[in-house]
């Protein structure tokens, strides 16, 4: 049975100061500047997240992604897949894109495509519904704006400041609860889309034998499983974060932790309720434009099977 939602909520603001994370990688891009390419001074920060933010798996950092060189509006376009094997059948495919105007602004728009695996024949042996829906699909529209650069005002512990906005559409969600009659929305999933509300900070610790990331953020959310399982009407603060450290120039361990708001009843062996996740990083610099990275996730309670021990891949290209 779980925890009346008051208290669960009181657990969750405070774990907000115990958030862990990642920031898996790093791209080094070359920028073409009157018609020559010229290095960049530091390595553009960070990756993709899986909703095609400036992150890494699960989390974001407030580093925006690619920005453009001083003096200029557009920086290059970044592009960004990533697979994740959750069990069971299951798994999400992401596909990602960024464009950062000035180095102030980014937009963002990640897809996420995930297949239910053996969901669909679990709700038919315990219906008698054929659900026909063997995929889900979400599309995630980012606008991220970074209030405080790292170290502004001069002073060197300032860490960077973003607040996003995230728009998010589920296209499959609807019409398979009408499919079951309404069962979805009678335990709390209510809409097919919801925004969110994130705000991050970002630092670079360098005092330290090798260069740590550390971010930290909030998000204000009505999403059910990132949105893959659709919104409720109960919006709930949670909090979520990383650490990123730089074992070499190229190799890059890291982990992340996110907290899950879990505002849904349960269908028991069907639908159950959400957990946190975290997971471990690596990611190695290909070259100065690609990135690969591989994290092992502990995602708890996945619908219907519990998905521990899931791994993905992911990939980076910058222009």
């Amino acid at each position: 049975m779980k925890a009346p939602r008051k208290h669960r909520n009181v657990s969750r603001v405070r774990g907000l100061i115990a958030v862990l994370g990642v920031a898996i990688a790093i791209a080094v891009t070359g920028a073409v500047a009157d018609g020559q390419e010229q290095a960049k001074e530091s390595p553009p920060l960070p990756l993709h997240s899986v909703e095609g933010t400036g992150g890494v798996f699960a989390t974001h950092t407030a580093y925006l992604v690619n920005p453009a060189e001083k003096g200029k509006v557009f920086g290059l376009p970044s592009i960004g897949v990533l697979h994740v094997q959750l069990g069971h059948g299951k798994s999400i495919e992401t596909f990602t894109i960024t464009e950062t105007l000035w180095d102030r602004l980014e937009l963002g728009y990640g897809f996420d495509y995930a297949d239910l695996g053996d969901l669909p024949r679990d709700i038919e042996r315990a219906t008698g519904v054929d659900v026909d829906d063997q995929y889900v699909g979400l599309h995630n529209v980012n606008v991220r704006l970074l209030l405080v650069k790292d170290g502004d005002f001069g002073q060197s512990w300032v860490p960077a400041i973003t607040a996003g906005v995230h728009y998010k559409y589920n296209d499959s969600v609807e019409d398979m609860d009408d499919k079951l009659g309404g069962t979805l929305r009678s335990i709390g999933i209510k809409d097919n889309d919801g925004v969110d509300f994130t705000l991050y900070a970002t630092k670079m610790v360098t005092v330290l034998p090798r260069p740590v990331l550390v971010s930290a953020g909030m998000r204000s959310t009505e999403a059910a499983h990132i949105g893959l399982l659709g919104f409720t009407n109960e919006r709930t603060i949670v909090g979520e974060g990383s650490i990123c450290v730089f074992v070499t120039d190229r190799l890059i361990l890291a982990g992340e932790y996110r907290q899950k708001p879990d505002e849904y009843d349960e269908i028991p062996g069907l639908v159950n309720g959400e957990e946190d996740w975290w997971t471990l990083c690596a990611a190695y610099i290909i070259n100065d434009r690609m990135t690969v990275g591989a994290g092992y996730g502990h995602f708890g309670q996945v619908l219907n099977h519990e998905a521990n021990g899931a791994w993905g891949v992911k990939f980076k290209v910058e222009f």
